[in-house]
């Protein structure tokens, strides 16, 4: 407990030490200067601050340091700890007037700590605990294998969660580290990922201005959604903030220190970004980046999905959102990259905003539809969006879907497979709706490993049409046989198709007729339709049906049963709408019909 003499120093201190910066000009004190003075001379007139402290060499620079480190934690650890700003001047020495995006010039609030004292190399833990042994539990953490700290950001983001109650630091940060890494690698198996919802690896601290483990703040951060820019106005920056673990690609005009401030002032205290948070190519532990994407690039997805907000900068990761009527058609637009698909939330904050409102009308009208045209797109509909995306390497493409599909398990990711295979892959884990849609709406035998889907290459050249995949009555499994699903719902062994055959010019819908001899052996004649410009030939085929809840249509897929008693795709079909009430009343019953 503090006496009143020390609780009134802290108070003037840090009444004195509130500041803003006005363009490039300095008022008052700043946080950092404040703790430097502070551990001077407060220690001095109050030895009794720190209870148990042992007198050390004062001139000592490594004494020095321990006392400015742990009067940090004194003061940030009350209820209303120092009041800092962070500026463009502070932080990368610009005027306020250079920043065009507004809230990337100042942030002020509690709890967080210049990019400067951030790098500031960390006392020797062993001194720390000579000096205040009753922070020994502290100190051991710090020097245990549990903790790394080359710098005061890292340690002041691994104890921040603790600044309240230093004791439990040691046993919870262990426990959570290794609880942690037994999660991770439970979910890994034969090559999949068990569930969904993996946590990311890493999180950037915004308050330390750290990536830290996500066992460490054990909080769901904010999602940071961008599109990268071309490679050619990209630079590598290696930065303190990741511990220099890899280069971090970001656009030339762009600064993380801004980044930071932005999300600061929208409320973010945790955030995960991409570049920063999951290990990119060219680091030290390319290794380790091999292995970690098996995990962390195919859960992606959840990061996103279980973020508090998920905040966008569409003109580029930090940029002014300065957007053209031409920025649809580029590859590099938001809207157009692979993997932003995964990325849209409900709950999401617009950044980079200029205050000029920077949009042509036509620009925010069509900004905004492609936005809501998002939102509303579901299962295998994601699939035919994806035909419009763009990525740097194409089993991007398949990797951004697979979180999308809402998939029990997910495969994971394998940069050594090719779209196409890891394609299979996924339709092996994907739910029976998604699989009744492709088996039911895509008008073609597929011309990959099975005839009742598509391949890759066609689901990415024609449009699934789908309003609501998962109300569709039936149901297609996987069995032990690689080579054979299973359809369990309505099959007719022979039917007569006609009128099909002639592909007009006109844009489809064609009508057709279906005959059947129904379960009282009474011949039946239904109006079918084709809403496809593929040719079905007159003859007999066998069809399996499907009830369409959303239309209340029925679905058919007409093929050949072969000699192994598989069934063969050659097409798909809809009864008319005058027919739906002769249909249900047929008297169909459900078998199992294994595909090929």
């Amino acid at each position: 407990m503090l006496n009143k003499d020390t609780e009134s120093c802290f108070r003037r201190e840090e009444e004195e030490g509130e500041y803003r910066l006005n363009s490039d000009e300095r008022i008052g004190t700043s946080a950092t200067d404040i703790i430097q003075e502070f551990s001077t001379a407060t220690v001095n007139r109050f030895p009794g601050l720190i209870p148990g402290i042992k007198k050390g060499p004062e001139n000592h620079p490594k004494t020095k340091e321990a006392h400015r480190i742990l009067n940090f934690w004194l003061m940030m650890s009350r209820q209303d700890p120092l009041k800092v700003t962070l500026s463009a001047f502070t932080e990368i020495g610009k005027t306020e007037s250079d920043i065009p995006v507004l809230k990337q010039r100042h942030y002020i609030g509690r709890g967080v700590i210049r990019s400067t004292f951030a790098d500031t190399p960390y006392a020797e833990p062993i001194l720390l605990d000579i000096l205040y042994p009753k922070y020994s539990a502290v100190f051991v953490a710090l020097d245990s294998g549990v903790v790394k700290c080359a710098d005061f950001g890292t340690a002041y983001a691994y104890l921040r969660p603790y600044l309240n109650k230093p004791s439990i630091v040691p046993s919870r940060l262990a426990t959570r580290k290794d609880e942690d890494r037994r999660m991770r690698r439970s979910v890994l198996v034969d090559g999949r990922i068990t569930t969904r919802h993996v946590p990311p690896r890493r999180v950037w601290d915004l308050y330390a201005n750290r990536v830290i483990p996500y066992w460490v703040a054990h909080k769901h951060p904010w999602g940071i959604s961008h599109a990268w820019v071309d490679e050619k106005d990209r630079i590598d920056v290696m930065t303190p903030i990741n511990g220099c673990e890899w280069p971090v690609p970001m656009p030339k005009d762009a600064n993380l220190n801004l980044i930071r401030i932005e999300m600061l002032n929208l409320g973010a205290e945790y955030a995960w970004l991409d570049v920063l948070c999951l290990r990119q190519e060219g680091g030290k532990g390319e290794d380790l980046r091999l292995e970690e994407w098996k995990l962390d690039v195919p859960t992606i997805g959840s990061v996103f999905e279980k973020a508090g907000k998920v905040v966008c900068y569409f003109n580029g990761l930090g940029r002014p959102l300065c957007l053209t009527t031409d920025y649809f058609e580029s590859d590099r637009c938001w809207f157009r990259r692979a993997w932003t698909l995964q990325e849209i939330a409900e709950d999401y904050i617009i950044a980079g905003d200029c205050g000029d409102d920077m949009m042509e009308e036509s620009v925010r009208r069509r900004f905004d539809e492609q936005l809501k045209s998002l939102h509303e797109r579901r299962g295998v509909a994601l699939v035919s969006e994806m035909q419009h995306r763009v990525s740097t390497k194409p089993l991007d493409k398949v990797a951004g879907l697979a979180y999308l599909l809402q998939t029990d398990s997910i495969p994971i990711y394998d940069p050594h497979q090719s779209p196409a295979d890891a394609w299979e892959v996924l339709m092996e884990v994907v739910e029976s709706d998604i699989r009744l849609a492709l088996l039911f709406r895509y008008h073609e035998p597929g011309d990959g490993r099975k005839y009742w889907r598509p391949s890759w290459e066609q689901a990415m050249r024609t449009n699934i049409v789908v309003q609501r995949s998962f109300i569709f009555a039936g149901q297609v499994a996987t069995t032990g046989d690689p080579d054979a699903d299973c359809y369990t719902g309505y099959r007719i062994k022979t039917a007569y198709v006609h009128g099909l055959s002639e592909v007009k010019t006109e844009a489809p819908p064609r009508q057709g007729e279906l005959v059947l001899i129904d379960a009282t052996a009474v011949l039946r004649t239904f109006k079918v339709v084709a809403d496809h410009p593929f040719s079905i030939p007159d003859g007999l085929y066998t069809l399996l049906s499907c009830h369409y809840w959303f239309s209340g249509s029925h679905l058919w897929v007409i093929g050949k049963l072969r000699d192994d008693g598989k069934f063969e795709k050659l097409s798909v079909l809809r009864s008319a709408d005058d027919e739906q009430e002769r249909l249900l009343d047929m008297g169909l019953e459900e078998i199992d019909t294994f595909l090929c």
